[in-house]
């Protein structure tokens, strides 16, 4: 693991050089325009580019007929599962579902305002939802259930799942079994950049949708960045990150695999801890060395280390970097997670490593990277819903309002909003 220590230059400067050094791979520049290419392949060919993109990418020829998955292999796979994985699954599933069943807002009646008017804001799901499930170097059946049961919360009727495929023409077994176990009939067998495009702009073989959401690698994230606006995205989710604020007493081993853990996702996933004593950073590197040297799946991420002059400066370092996970490993973490404004999930103690969060605590393991923390949070229900406004004028709230509609208008240069306005104010 490549580690590097950070001099302390205040909260914000320090996250700045933390977030250069980590954040941007050298070839950045180069997966943007390669995913603006295939942005422009999708669009212009749709079904066709989705075969030749699976084959170049994915090494795998499939016709678009073939790209959708049978319904029969999904149960098939659902049957497969050892024992203890259906029950760990059917466990996350349950708590998954009961956070996100928690957040559906309660119906609140219209208001009547000083005019007469009344003014109300209903909230309805959007009509299709596209989840990606990555592929590659894991499968991840768990990103499945995060992202489709807060869908089915919602109210979403046609969930559509897109995912790599794997040794042979499907995704994998595990995410084929999530989907059964969710209920998902609608799969396709495509996977990277342009499986985004494809369910943002529709092809023969895929309607599209009207929200795609799921965790992935850089080049998926940029092409749901750069599919904004064609659909709606719930963040910028991936690759996984993990912050540390680790007190006096912190137990330096299970830091190290907490970290290591989430360097299995890969070496471009940033980690991060920040702590009062330099004796804490020194056994927290030693003991990340030796986890991660005998560890085979874990990769060589990025980890910075950072003295901080008191426990107060490092909630303040958390928030300028926004992490997307942040373990809280002091006496005090229940007070210092008031103080956390940014952070995707925030684990509370020394019990809390992130490894539950992304599988069975029932918070969702969708979250904002790269900072984004600072303006959006974890995948929930809300992102497959939309509010609707409705408004009500009466006779009598229109005369009283047609005045101030007029004034406005006029100095804004729209002089005939104001006229449709006073033409019912005059009734």
């Amino acid at each position: 693991m490549r580690t590097r220590r950070f001099e302390w230059e205040g909260a914000e400067d320090t996250a700045r050089r933390i977030r250069d050094w980590a954040f941007v791979p050298s070839d950045h520049k180069a997966m943007v325009a390669a995913v603006r290419e295939i942005a422009g392949q999708v669009f212009d060919y749709r079904d066709a580019a989705l075969v030749d993109l699976t084959k170049k990418y994915d090494g795998i020829t499939l016709t678009p007929e073939q790209m959708r998955i049978d319904p029969a292999d999904t149960e098939s796979a659902l049957r497969g599962l050892q024992p203890a994985q259906r029950e760990a699954l059917e466990v996350a599933a349950a708590n998954i579902r009961a956070v996100a069943e928690a957040q559906i807002p309660a119906e609140i009646p219209p208001i009547e305002l000083p005019q007469g008017q009344k003014v109300g804001v209903r909230e309805v799901p959007v009509g299709a939802a596209g989840i990606y499930a990555p592929g590659g170097r894991a499968t991840y059946p768990s990103s499945v259930l995060m992202c489709a049961i807060p869908a089915q919360v919602a109210g979403v009727e046609r969930v559509v799942l897109v995912s790599p495929p794997s040794a042979g023409d499907k995704p994998s077994e595990p995410i084929l079994a999530a989907a059964a176990l969710c209920g998902i009939d609608e799969i396709y067998a495509v996977g990277g950049a342009q499986a985004i495009f494809g369910l943002a702009y529709g092809t023969p073989t895929i309607p599209r949708v009207d929200v795609v959401v799921g965790p992935g690698n850089a080049w998926v994230q940029e092409a749901k960045r750069r599919a904004f606006g064609e659909v709606g995205i719930e963040s910028f989710a991936g690759p996984s990150e993990l912050m540390v604020v680790a007190g006096h007493d912190a137990d330096a081993e299970w830091i190290a695999l907490d970290l290591c853990a989430q360097a299995e996702h890969g070496p471009d996933s940033p980690l991060v801890v920040a702590s009062v004593e330099e004796r804490v950073l020194d056994a927290i590197e030693g003991a990340v060395s030796s986890a991660a040297s005998s560890r085979e799946s874990v990769t060589d991420a990025r980890l910075a280390l950072v003295c901080v002059p008191d426990t107060e400066t490092a909630i303040d370092l958390a928030n300028a970097y926004a992490p997307e996970h942040l373990e809280l490993v002091e006496e005090d973490a229940a007070l210092l997670a008031g103080r956390v404004r940014t952070a995707g999930c925030v684990f509370v103690g020394r019990y809390g490593a992130t490894a539950f969060g992304d599988y069975v605590a029932g918070s969702n393991h969708v979250l904002p990277t790269r900072s984004t923390g600072r303006f959006v949070g974890p995948l929930s229900p809300a992102a497959f819903r939309r509010k609707i406004s409705t408004v009500e004028i009466s006779a009598g709230a229109a005369a009283k309002l047609g005045p101030y509609v007029s004034t406005l208008s006029q100095s804004e240069g729209f002089p005939v909003h104001g006229e449709s306005a006073m033409i019912r104010s005059k009734q």
